[in-house]
């Protein structure tokens, strides 16, 4: 099956912001996760909360929270979306096998009233949301890896619905 043109560039391959103005007002919800990994001595000093800088999910949070209002400040082609809510979760697993990496999950869910999508925003939440736990604990686990930052599921819109396969819902 082709791919879909992109629809960020124009006829003369240059990039460009997609017009909007003539598609709906629609219901949008997106929710991306993002995950570091770290020493289980790490994980065990954030959920004792007594991360070297402070409480660190708190601030991880306001992170993800401040990344998603100003994402159409930071992604050159995103434009701002009227956001009516955002949500972020924190989920911590320790290691399987000893000596294995302990990590935190977190997941953004950005939902807005508008004529494009919040994928970006929740994309990029959580990835700033990451950043800011790395941030945070990087004087103990300079170590830390932040990754498989991914798009879960997205609703409205002309596309509808999209959910990523092999991806639990979180309760």
């Amino acid at each position: 099956m082709p791919c879909a043109p992109f629809t960020h560039i124009d006829e003369k391959g240059r990039s460009r912001m997609v017009d909007v103005s003539e598609k709906p007002v629609t219901v949008r919800e997106a929710v991306a996760r993002a995950r570091v990994t770290m020493k289980p001595e790490t994980l065990a000093l954030i959920e004792a909360g007594q991360g070297p800088k402070g409480e660190v999910l708190g601030v991880a949070r306001v992170a993800a929270i401040m990344a998603v209002k100003r994402t159409g400040d930071l992604v050159p082609m995103c434009h701002p979306v009227s956001i009516r809510g955002i949500d972020v979760e924190f989920r911590t697993g320790g290691p399987a096998v000893p000596g294995e990496s302990a990590s935190i999950e977190l997941e953004v869910t950005v939902k807005a009233e508008d004529k494009t999508g919040v994928e970006m925003e929740a994309l990029t939440g959580a990835a700033v949301g990451a950043l800011a736990i790395y941030d945070m604990c990087k004087s103990v686990d300079r170590g830390m890896v932040i990754q498989d930052i991914r798009l879960i599921h997205k609703s409205g819109g002309r596309s509808g619905e999209y959910r990523r396969e092999g991806e639990a819902q979180w309760d």
